[in-house]
């Protein structure tokens, strides 16, 4: 079974974080969502405050398929003040272990110079963030080991291609049925 963890900070764009995470556990992923507030409580951008199943000390990455952040601001800045998540990303994707951001978040991924050659997209705005990639602008773009999506109108397919990354095409597929989205 593959393994995820989708790391919280206040401030996280609501569906960006908890839309992929139903997909992926519809699917048969075991993820864990990860507070790095020092308490399981994470609030959101939108004021919506959620128990997380562990905190980043808790956390053993060593296992780790999949690396997710979510957006949202002030949340993907909290993400990559992160000193030790931070740390966590760049070993994850040295070792060519999946991450993957969405809208804001990528950003977390450019200053750490993880998207240098790759193709990837954000937030309109966010651009700048992210250092020597090709931006693509589209909803969610796919480059070796690193997963980008646009925003929050992109929290559903952002899931489903992780999934069919963490799994296959047709539990995607099916997952994606099973939610009316096809």
């Amino acid at each position: 079974m593959a393994k995820a963890y989708q790391f919280m900070a206040d401030g996280f764009e609501d569906i960006e974080a908890l839309a992929p995470v139903d997909i992926l556990r519809r699917g048969g992923v075991d993820i864990k969502t990860v507070s790095i507030t020092g308490s399981r409580e994470v609030t959101s951008a939108h004021g919506v405050t959620i128990l997380a199943d562990i905190t980043f000390e808790e956390a053993n990455l060593d296992d780790a398929d999949l690396l997710m952040l979510p957006g949202g601001m002030p949340g993907a800045a909290n993400l990559r003040d992160h000193r030790a998540l931070g740390e966590a990303l760049t070993e994850q994707a040295q070792r060519g272990g999946m991450v993957s951001a969405i809208c804001a978040a990528p950003m977390v991924l450019g200053t750490l110079g993880l998207l240098r050659g790759k193709r990837a997209t954000c937030y309109p705005g966010f651009e700048d963030f992210l250092e020597g990639a090709q931006t693509t602008g589209a909803m969610c773009t796919v480059d070796g080991n690193i997963t980008t999506g646009k925003g929050p109108g992109a929290a559903l397919e952002y899931g489903y291609t992780l999934l069919a990354q963490l799994t296959n095409e047709q539990t995607a597929r099916e997952v994606a049925e099973g939610m009316l989205a096809v």
